[in-house]
């Protein structure tokens, strides 16, 4: 079973349902539970939501989601703010094609050459891409009313 951060309904309910699969088919499985008083990191935080993303839409799995949403909403914010990024950006990978940029952000580093402050407009950007597609990311402590 892999490690999972349970921070709202949507989440809790994943996991609940990884360790119900896991004793359906192992018969048994351990569960450690643990607490803190931090929150999850903006990093850690994109990782659960490119998980959450491979389950609730299947067409990609998390690397793929993780491309999708660099290539889609973190490309933009550096291009738009950091002028070497963006001229090295627009030289040598502007011009492929879509699917060759996707298989670039597999190693190009983007939201690890954010701010804080970047990372944070990534997020919300990612949110509200995909609440158009009714899928909630949600942040920790963001409850639904």
């Amino acid at each position: 079973m892999s490690e999972i951060a349970v921070y709202s309904d949507t989440t809790l309910a994943q996991a609940l349902g990884e360790v119900r699969e896991a004793f359906r088919v192992h018969g048994r499985c351990k569960v450690k539970v643990t607490t803190g008083k931090r929150s999850i990191n903006q990093n850690d935080l994109s990782h659960v939501w490119y998980e959450q993303l491979a389950c609730e839409l299947r067409e990609d799995d998390a690397l793929g989601w993780k491309c999708y949403c660099k290539l889609h909403h973190g490309v933009p914010i550096l291009r738009a703010e950091d002028a070497e990024f963006r001229e090295t950006y627009d030289s040598a990978i502007k011009g492929l094609t879509y699917e060759q940029k996707l298989r670039v952000m597999r190693i190009l580093p983007v939201t690890s050459l954010m701010t804080k402050p970047q990372l944070s407009k990534y997020l919300e950007e990612v949110q509200k891409d995909f609440d158009k597609r009714n899928v909630r990311l949600e942040f920790p402590m963001q409850r639904a009313a």
